[in-house]
Formats: C-alpha cells, sequence, structure tokens
C-alpha cells in the first residue's frame, strides 16, 4: 500500500462496511459517498457521507437485538468517530491509527 499503514485495512474495511450499511439503511437515499484521508503520517481517517441530516444514535444492543452493534464495533474498532452535519446532510467519520514503534 502507498501509505505503508497495511496493518490498518482490515479494521478500516469493516469500519466502512458498518458505517456505509448504516447509510443504506438508515439515510434511504440514492447516494452516499466514502471518503478516506489520511491526517497524519500514522493515522487514516474513514468517512460515510449522505444526504439524511439524522445523526447517528449510538446505543446499546440487548442480547436478542438483531441489529444496533455497528456503532459499538466502529468505537471499539476505531482510536475515534464522530458525525458532522453538512448543510446537504451528514459526514459519519472514524480514525485509525498504527501504532508508534
Amino acid at each position: 500500500m502507498a501509505w505503508g499503514l497495511e496493518e490498518l485495512a482490515e479494521d478500516g474495511a469493516l469500519i466502512v462496511s458498518e458505517l456505509v450499511s448504516n447509510a443504506v439503511q438508515h439515510a434511504r437515499r440514492d447516494t452516499i459517498r466514502v471518503t478516506v484521508t489520511r491526517p497524519g503520517a500514522a493515522r487514516v481517517r474513514v468517512g460515510v457521507v449522505d444526504l439524511s441530516k439524522a445523526l447517528p444514535d449510538a446505543r446499546e444492543a440487548r442480547a436478542g437485538d438483531e441489529s444496533g452493534r455497528g456503532l459499538a464495533l466502529v468505537g471499539a474498532l476505531a482510536e475515534e468517530w464522530g458525525a458532522e452535519p453538512l448543510p446537504w446532510g451528514k459526514r459519519v467519520w472514524a480514525e485509525l491509527r498504527r501504532d508508534e514503534e
């Protein structure tokens, strides 16, 4: 990989999958955008932009629930995550960081 951050790829792919799934399920719009940026030498930020202005609501899933664990998984894998309102919708993002040696 061009950035030399291969150890973040698997967690990053899982996070993107969860964020895209949430956007498809909850935003119910035809358009989403996935972004990947490198805010630092050892950091990668992934984001999903959709046209819904409703911010995500992280909740604790109960034992029998079939959904509701995605944002908890994102929180466990990412160093930090959040959501930003945009004039036309929102961006939900997560940042991963490589362990410094």
